[in-house]
């Protein structure tokens, strides 16, 4: 897969980092002295804990060069690490933040499980992921990828994701040995502007997979294809905007 692009998925930085805040908001520490930011990215998340925690050590941790570069300009004063977060082992922290990473790691549910044997006392995991596989932006991704044109190229690509467990698999894997696991479910509906503003957001994220595999030229015609399903899919309201409709799953568990 090629590199991730700070520029494309700050575009819509705001949108994205809220889920973050919710997140944060619902984590019940008074106090902490070294917290980790998986799959940091360029640290928008990052920044969040810094303010909540300002005396702590901060970690991200992240696998792309390039968000990691954006990260250390950013926030210097944290630490940053080149890893990937699927094997990384952390030492005791009292806050693991991971905000839209653990739906791109495979068997991430026993990832997740051994995380929260490596939290300190009274530490917690908090974590959020996109359950959105079954939104229209993904459907018409799949679609599209099926044209006899592009789907001997892309078939790993469709399955580059697989749909989250259930709340109740999470609960009954994650919670012995834990005193509290808080575990909800948020849809967000982000007013862009129109189905180009929404493919915009999907290069960012769901659509790499798909356009790595691609030479340039396949990749204007993909993104053609995929735009016009978008379109109808996503009707302009009246102000112009188009409703993103965005599902995700939220979890805190207390060590």
């Amino acid at each position: 897969m090629s590199g991730w692009s700070t520029g494309q998925y700050l575009e819509f930085a705001e949108e994205r980092t809220r889920p973050a805040r919710d997140l944060l908001a619902q984590v019940r520490l008074d106090d902490a002295n070294h917290v980790v930011d998986l799959g940091c990215g360029p640290a928008n998340s990052t920044e969040l804990l810094v303010e909540r925690f300002p005396q702590a050590e901060i970690v991200g941790v992240d696998s792309s060069h390039e968000m990691l570069d954006r990260a250390r300009r950013r926030r210097p004063q944290c630490r940053f690490i080149e890893a990937d977060i699927a094997t990384w082992v952390p030492e005791k922290p009292d806050l693991i933040f991971a905000n839209a990473v653990f739906q791109w790691v495979p068997d991430h549910a026993l990832v997740l499980k051994r995380l929260c044997s490596r939290l300190a006392p009274g530490g917690v995991l908090a974590l959020q992921m996109p359950d959105n596989l079954n939104e229209a932006v993904h459907v018409l991704m799949r679609e599209t990828a099926a044209d006899q044109r592009w789907a001997k190229h892309l078939a790993s690509a469709v399955n580059a994701r697989r749909a989250l467990a259930s709340p109740e698999e999470y609960y009954d894997l994650l919670k012995p040995g834990l005193s509290r696991v808080d575990i909800w479910q948020t849809t967000y509906n982000h007013p862009l502007a129109g189905g180009a503003a929404i493919v915009e957001w999907m290069k960012g994220t769901g659509l790499r997979p798909f356009l790595s595999l691609l030479e340039s030229s396949d990749q204007e015609l993909f993104l053609a294809s995929y735009a016009a399903r978008i379109a109808v899919a996503y009707p302009s309201r009246f102000d112009g905007k188009s409703l993103l409709r965005f599902p995700r799953l939220f979890i805190v568990a207390v060590k």
